[in-house]
């Protein structure tokens, strides 16, 4: 870790959570007093419409506290993002802020994140309902690391750690948040898990249910494109192409030997608008090929530009954004 520097950053996006906010802040503070070392806390009130952002506003004083407020609800893959922008860190620790994550598990990650690249924790006994959160959960960590090749135990759990060069590279955008271990893997960065303490939420709504699975399976088909043809998007769609069109053009040649030697025909025939269809099909995918090129090259050159709007920054000399 660099001297005279800030060696942690603890991210924590919050949404309604006013009444977790003030015991959070009790449980945190000592852990990170007790580890020596220079940190900071970075709230990320993704739009709360109770009164969290009040909450928030009075641990501003605290010199070591930045609050950071959403214009609206933008997601908690947002919420990451603007938190990874902001965080000044040598190591950056995310975590919820519904307390159902333990503070006491910080100095455990934070000691690992200095042999591996990412830390991702596993709640192996974890106190939420089976049906509707761990039963969904443990089919999508099933499915997530067969198609990404990254096999975690808990692709879920908010509470990890990065190494800062980890979380410059990475771009968020949906639900991407959960797929980090996965996105961070195919930079070659060294992953690893640790199991740690989950506590059954004792005050607030969770605001997860079982049709977020649907928003995960969409989007791990995101980034098993990222992952393998995020930058050749024409190896994708062009085989695919090329085999529609070849065998349009086979159907095609079927047909057209029937009406020139034996005199049949074609017309009226279903197989006629098939092999039509597969022709058309197989130009329209290797076009959206061509132009996956060109948009990855124009992504490659751009300025980044990022997927929120702050209201305003607090502490260390924030002030209103606009």
């Amino acid at each position: 870790m660099q001297k005279n520097s800030t060696d942690l950053s603890v991210v924590i996006p919050v949404y309604n959570e006013e009444d977790n906010i003030g015991p959070l802040y009790s449980a945190l503070k000592p852990v990170l007093e007790g580890m020596g070392i220079n940190y900071e806390i970075i709230f990320v009130d993704d739009g709360s419409t109770d009164r969290t952002a009040s909450a928030l506003e009075d641990l501003a004083a605290d010199r070591h506290v930045r609050v950071l407020e959403f214009r609206r609800n933008f997601g908690q893959t947002a919420a990451f993002a603007a938190g990874f922008d902001h965080a000044t860190g040598e190591v950056i620790i995310t975590l919820d802020g519904d307390l159902q994550n333990d503070p006491a598990d910080i100095p455990k990650l934070y000691e690992m994140a200095g042999r591996y690249d990412l830390v991702s924790g596993w709640r192996r006994n974890r106190k939420d309902p089976f049906l509707n959160r761990r039963l969904p959960s443990a089919i999508a960590n099933w499915l997530i690391g067969r198609v990404t090749g990254v096999k975690l135990h808990d692709y879920g759990c908010s509470l990890k750690a990065y190494r800062r060069e980890v979380v410059n590279n990475l771009r968020l955008y949906g639900e991407m948040h959960r797929f980090i271990p996965a996105v961070a893997n195919w930079y070659g960065v060294k992953v690893a898990e640790v199991e740690t303490t989950h506590h059954p939420r004792t005050r607030g709504k969770s605001k997860y249910g079982i049709t977020r699975t649907v928003k995960v399976f969409l989007d791990l088909i995101t980034v098993k494109f990222l992952q393998s043809f995020s930058t050749k998007p024409i190896q994708f769609f062009g085989p695919m192409g090329l085999a529609s069109t070849l065998a349009g053009f086979a159907v095609s040649v079927y047909l057209a030997f029937q009406k020139l030697f034996l005199d049949k025909a074609i017309g009226g025939r279903p197989l006629l608008l098939l092999g039509v269809l597969l022709i058309i099909i197989g130009i329209q995918l290797i076009g959206m090929g061509l132009l996956g090129e060109m948009l990855v090259r124009v992504y490659h050159e751009s300025q980044k530009k990022p997927i929120y709007a702050l209201r305003k920054v607090l502490g260390n000399g924030g002030g209103d954004q606009g």
